[in-house]
């Protein structure tokens, strides 16, 4: 079994941010794989759907806790589902990566992401995989004046991005193919 949890922010607010790119990886995965819709668990303050996925049993989870708390719902759900941090995978967006660009990661620090490191925390571990998508704007190639982390993530993807994200959440899907 695999637990694969999206990070993002509940809310229509929020729903087009780069923030959520975990959300809307997800969103892809379920209905790539015609799994059920889903729904909120209130215990865990969590949406969670399950299903099978190239013949593995799949929960896909996006916390409703807000980025910074994610790890209480992470934890719950390991818990509650007899999950272990070896079948983890949190898919996140990475401000220092370039726009578009996917890294798979393991047993790395937070690397300043706030919902990572609430996970870490809650978990008492780093040692779970992590698919990091570059949300970091370029411009002829070379990355802009830095803006500010914690402005910029809770900013929409422009309209350019927009266009280009299909073909960024197709390399996370075939990532966890």
């Amino acid at each position: 079994m695999l637990l694969i949890v999206g990070l993002g922010n509940p809310g229509l607010k929020f729903k087009k941010t780069r923030h959520n790119i975990g959300f809307r990886v997800l969103d892809a995965l379920q209905k790539e794989n015609n799994l059920p819709k889903f729904k909120l668990n209130k215990k865990a303050k969590v949406e969670i759907t399950k299903g099978e996925i190239n013949g593995q049993v799949v929960f896909l989870a996006k916390p409703q806790t807000f980025m910074n708390n994610s790890g209480h719902a992470v934890k719950f759900l390991l818990k509650e589902n007899g999950f272990t941090e070896d079948s983890l995978i949190v898919i996140h967006d990475d401000f220092d990566l370039p726009f578009g660009e996917v890294k798979i990661a393991e047993n790395s620090g937070s690397g300043g992401h706030h919902g990572v490191g609430s996970i870490i925390e809650s978990l008492g571990t780093k040692n779970f995989k992590r698919i990091k998508i570059g949300i970091r704007p370029v411009v002829d190639g070379l990355p802009p004046t830095s803006p500010k982390a914690e402005d910029f993530v809770l900013k929409k993807f422009t309209k350019n991005e927009e266009k280009e994200l299909p073909v960024v959440i197709r390399k996370v899907l075939a990532v966890l193919d």
